[in-house]
């Protein structure tokens, strides 16, 4: 079911989104050479513990993961793009670590992803990053309630296709409200002008990613992490926002930190 929320409830759901993306910001930050993914988790999870937070992650157990997930980050690493479940494993140089991070803060939930480059970066995964990150804002760009939600998808594959990159649809954006995910998805590829006509009070996790040569992806032996068929690099970003009568609201916007 779809739910569309008042402007009081939207104002409610701010301060989820800063905490995920105070918090998001610090593990970028802390993501350096010789830092392993599982003291990132172990950051994420002090900072849910301190707000009186709680994760959206440690006991998700879709049908899609093996089993609960039992982290509170998702750290994807250089040819993982999604649901990367941290391990024994410590950062090196040029590495492509994407960090996905939602949380629940006063009974409402936000959902927010970046993806950086360890160390000394490689141009084209900077470029990848980039493309990601500009395809993200034209999805959001595109979350007006004179639009569709074909409209958001298209906007977001245009950005991909233009840059040579395919596109895949296993997984994409979805609703956010008090749970994590929800209805409507939000594929990274549409028809301009199709589907559910977007109205005010609507928020949605909007989450381009993509592979450098690839839209074709496998599980890892963890039965979550998902990797590239062929071995590339992927980069993931994402958003909560709310559609509004005027520009949507980026709950998880990071323009606020100052450091």
């Amino acid at each position: 079911m779809i739910e569309l929320y008042s402007p009081a409830e939207i104002e409610e759901m701010r301060p989820a989104g800063r905490f995920v993306a105070r918090t998001l910001a610090e593990l970028a930050r802390a993501a350096d050479v010789g830092v392993n993914l599982l003291d990132l988790d172990a950051l994420a999870a002090r900072r849910i513990e301190e707000a009186g937070a709680i994760s959206c992650y440690v006991d998700y157990h879709p049908s899609f993961g093996a089993r609960p997930f039992g982290k509170v980050l998702c750290t994807s690493v250089n040819d993982a793009v999604l649901h990367g479940l941290p391990y024994d494993y410590r950062l090196r140089d040029g590495d492509l670590l994407s960090l996905d991070f939602a949380a629940k803060v006063g009974g409402w939930v936000s959902d927010s992803a970046i993806s950086v480059v360890v160390g000394t970066p490689r141009d084209e995964d900077l470029k990848l990053i980039d493309t990601a990150t500009r395809a993200l804002e034209a999805g959001i760009a595109a979350a007006r309630p004179e639009n569709k939600l074909g409209d958001v998808s298209a906007a977001i594959a245009e950005v991909a296709r233009a840059e040579g990159l395919m596109i895949n649809t296993d997984f994409g954006g979805h609703g956010v409200g008090r749970e994590m995910h929800g209805d409507p998805q939000v594929p990274n590829d549409g028809r301009a002008g199709r589907g559910l006509r977007l109205r005010p009070g609507l928020v949605i996790a909007i989450e381009p990613w993509f592979l450098h040569t690839t839209d074709e992806i496998r599980y890892d032996s963890d039965g979550w992490t998902l990797r590239s068929a062929d071995g590339s690099r992927g980069a993931h970003v994402e958003h909560t926002i709310a559609v509004t009568e005027d520009d949507p609201i980026i709950l998880t916007d990071r323009s606020f930190l100052t450091v």
